[in-house]
């Protein structure tokens, strides 16, 4: 069985990132791994006794000291981006894989919300041009009714998941891949449509209280290609290339409308905002958590028990 853990829409290692991987990253991500060990190994001693959530308690605390410990977190993060951690002792006992990914990779469910906001109306605009568009290509039978429950959610009315997610009410935001799933499933149960499972929401949309603009550097090639109203052969031809080169330059050389864009786009800048699961090895099974990274402190944890 494979171990590695994997996130919906992971943003992939292309072929253009490798020939820009230079030796200080490289230096960076070993540093991290041997860091890293030596936390986990002293840990594993000491909880070794303890249950999976006590654990993943430690190591989550582990893993924020040592993320603030690094000072150039642009270098640490575009790794980490590239590369999930995997950690494993020399006895085999113990075995973790860290794998994180930027929260501002595409369009802020939570921006569906946002009607009444002048300050953010491009978000909002674009939110909703993002879900008309999705409904449409993959016939969503009441797309009404998913878009009232999306709002609900998101306005923190008549949640309906379970009281594990009572915080997320509080903060009247979807902030997980889970927490959405949730409400699909709901929207699924009550009007009996497939067609919404067939939809890949991932490449649109991700889930986080704090994004608020899109690092189209890491966005979907399918995103990238209705953002900027591009045919999506072309988009995937560029991804692939071995010069790829970055976002905005390929747009403007392709007469792609990034100017429009630009209110919400994330440009000469980099977010310290991050979202991280763990898997780990626990008394011989599987479990993982998440947290989300988000300017210099982690929060927003989640234990997800075995898998």
């Amino acid at each position: 069985m494979d171990k590695t853990l994997h996130f919906p829409n992971k943003v992939k290692h292309r072929q253009g990132f490798a020939l820009m991987i230079t030796l200080s990253v490289l230096v960076v991500l070993i540093a991290l791994v041997m860091v890293l060990l030596s936390y986990f190994e002293e840990v594993r001693q000491d909880a070794s006794d303890s249950k999976a959530l006590i654990q993943a308690d430690l190591y989550y605390a582990d893993i924020n000291t040592i993320f603030k410990r690094f000072k150039k977190k642009k270098t640490l993060f575009s790794t980490l981006y590239l590369y999930p951690i995997p950690l494993v002792s020399e006895d085999g006992k113990f075995s973790l894989i860290l794998d994180c990914q930027p929260l501002s990779k595409a369009v802020n469910i939570n921006w569906l919300g946002l009607s009444n906001d002048s300050s953010m109306s491009e978000a909002y605009t674009f939110a909703q041009e993002v879900f008309d568009s999705l409904v449409q290509e993959y016939n969503i039978a009441d797309a009404g009714r998913l878009h009232e429950l999306l709002l609900e959610e998101i306005g923190g009315q008549r949640a309906f998941v379970t009281r594990a997610y009572s915080r997320l009410h509080q903060k009247n935001a979807i902030i997980s891949y889970k927490q959405f799933k949730d409400i699909l499933a709901r929207y699924q149960l009550e009007v009996d449509d497939e067609n919404v499972a067939k939809v890949p929401w991932e490449k649109y949309f991700s889930f986080s209280s704090a994004a608020k603009r899109i690092d189209v550097e890491y966005a979907s090639v399918e995103l990238i290609a209705l953002l900027f109203d591009l045919e999506l052969q072309v988009v995937q031809e560029w991804d692939s290339s071995t010069t790829r080169g970055d976002v905005k330059t390929f747009v403007l050389n392709n007469a792609g409308n990034y100017a429009s864009r630009k209110k919400i786009l994330l440009e000469d800048d980099f977010l310290e905002e991050s979202t991280c699961m763990v898997s780990y090895l626990s008394a011989g099974q599987n479990y993982r958590f998440a947290f989300e990274y988000i300017e210099g402190e982690a929060k927003h944890f989640e234990f997800y028990g075995k898998y």
